[in-house]
């Protein structure tokens, strides 16, 4: 089982029409759940989402994936994450389920 930190704006935006926040929620847990991840999705706060993730990459206990396309975050976290997943890819992937 995996900690999936998902980048949520970067993911919700990916589609057109986007995801509203709700429903990529929604599918993330349902996709979580039918895969044995436990699977959080990060939002804008008073921090960014982005440091945040990177902040939580080192937190959770190992396996830790990261789902974005952003370039810059991939790089500061790919020398924590078991795994890096676009953003794109895996919002098809929830909405195919």
């Amino acid at each position: 089982m995996a900690t999936v930190l998902v980048d949520g704006e970067n993911v919700r935006r990916s589609l057109w029409p986007n995801l509203s926040h709700e429903r990529l929620a929604e599918l993330a847990r349902l996709w979580g759940d039918a895969h044995g991840h436990d699977v959080v999705v990060v939002w804008e706060t008073d921090e960014s989402a982005d440091d945040e993730i990177a902040r939580e990459v080192v937190e959770w206990d190992p396996p830790v994936w990261v789902v974005t396309s952003d370039r810059e975050l991939r790089r500061r976290v790919e020398p924590y994450a078991e795994r890096i997943v676009g953003g794109g890819s895996f919002a098809r992937e929830l909405q195919r389920r």
